[in-house]
């Protein structure tokens, strides 16, 4: 990892970029994709299934067999802790369910707006290097509580051809509707599109590496809904005096073994947790099957020595992370001061991973900096809100010269004419 003692505040801008390719180049990658899929559907989609992931696949819906079989594959350890995630996830979004709130704005006229769950909705999971049945909680379950109508979900398989059996088990505990043997850019090609098989879906959801996040974002332009820009993931972690290097180290390998293209940052007021942490992130490298990706991804990675923790959460929110962690003395008073992160850990035992598999809260965040305007996947990201409002003869009376007015002044005379007509 890179160590950069107190930055000028003139140069945090270059510091803090990712290590992102250039977009320019990603779209020109991904557009032919987008483009094959468009004219020719599932050819193109097995076509790609060989062409990158070296494997053939016969049927793009995982089958009824496939659906049955997942149960028996699943332990039922890991059965149980899906369920507790489910339960703390399905309890954190149900109460962000709102009713409709009648308001009288004047006598005569009553506005409200209600929920309405978007009909169809795509969901993709990531499973080229692990198999993110966590992500199929965090997307399917809002959708769930929703009530969208259909919930289809794309992955990639593995190299014989199969979805993971954990992926399936949790989408069908969580209402999805079908699953289909598919990923990368196509996958959100065919949901935009539709193909023989795939049904287009309204909104697409769910992250995935910069051709993903590109696709998404193009399709995007075409007219398609998407939640947001997620692509690899990232952490930003504030330490002080009172925080544990070991604790330190292994939040940020946690977010450094996604990939190679994820990047970690440590910004401390302490230059001898330089050393410290160092050490623990190498002792703790050496058990990790996924250790050469967590290395690609430090090397892109940096320690930041800042004066003070007011320089340090200012840095954090210039660099809008996907995840924030503070690991510091008086964490809460410090998350006060946070307005550009995508989730915010706090205190020295909330490790991401608990956000990103059971605590509740929604691991589908902004990152790349998104976090400045996008919030994470939520119940409002699978409805609509619409606004409705009941007007009287009474209350037309009241307001009616008021927009007859307005509307006159902006040259709008039909506008006018529809009112005046009922006032007669």
């Amino acid at each position: 990892m890179q160590i950069i003692r107190y930055p000028n505040k003139a140069d945090w801008k270059e510091i803090i970029q990712r290590p992102t390719q250039s977009l320019a180049d990603i779209e020109q990658r991904v557009i032919p994709i987008l483009d094959a899929v468009k004219q020719k559907g599932d050819k193109a989609l097995k076509q790609f299934a060989k062409e990158f992931d070296k494997v053939e696949i016969v049927d793009l819906i995982v089958s009824q067999n496939e659906l049955t079989a997942a149960d028996n594959l699943v332990s039922e350890e890991l059965k149980n802790a899906i369920k507790i995630a489910y339960n703390n996830i399905h309890t954190f979004h149900k109460k962000q369910e709102t009713k409709p709130e009648v308001i009288e704005t004047v006598k005569g006229i009553e506005c409200w707006r209600k929920s309405v769950a978007i009909e169809k909705v795509g969901l993709y999971i990531p499973g080229g290097t692990a198999p993110l049945f966590s992500t199929v909680l965090m997307l399917a379950i809002p959708a769930q509580i929703a009530g969208c109508s259909e919930i289809i979900l794309c992955s990639p398989t593995d190299k014989n051809g199969n979805i993971h059996p954990a992926v399936i088990y949790t989408a069908k505990l969580c209402g999805v509707t079908k699953i289909y043997k598919t990923g990368g850019a196509q996958a959100i090609a065919a949901m935009a599109f539709g193909t023989e098989t795939i049904p287009q879906v309204d909104k697409i959801f769910g992250p995935g590496n910069q051709f993903v996040t590109a696709a998404k974002q193009l399709v995007n332009k075409n007219g398609m809904a998407i939640d947001m820009p997620a692509g690899p993931s990232e952490v930003l972690v504030i330490g002080d005096d009172e925080s544990r290097p070991d604790f330190i180290a292994a939040d940020l390998l946690s977010q450094a073994e996604h990939g190679a293209d994820s990047q970690v940052i440590f910004v401390t007021t302490e230059e001898r947790y330089f050393n410290l942490v160092h050490f623990a992130i190498d002792e703790q490298l050496k058990e990790l099957p996924r250790r050469a990706l967590a290395e690609q991804a430090l090397a892109n990675s940096k320690m930041i020595l800042v004066n003070d923790l007011d320089e340090a959460i200012e840095m954090s929110n210039a660099y809008a992370p996907e995840h924030l962690i503070l690991q510091i003395r008086d964490a809460e008073e410090l998350a006060e001061k946070v307005i550009n992160a995508g989730s915010v850990f706090i205190g020295h035992y909330a490790p991401e991973s608990l956000g990103d598999y059971a605590s509740g809260t929604n691991h589908t965040l902004p990152t790349n900096g998104h976090a400045k305007a996008y919030s994470g996947v939520s119940l409002d990201s699978f409805v609509k809100k619409i606004t409705f409002q009941k007007i009287t003869k009474e209350g037309l009376n009241t307001l009616g010269n008021t927009v007859e007015k307005m509307a006159e002044n902006e040259g709008l005379i039909a506008h006018k004419n529809a009112v005046s007509i009922r006032l007669k």
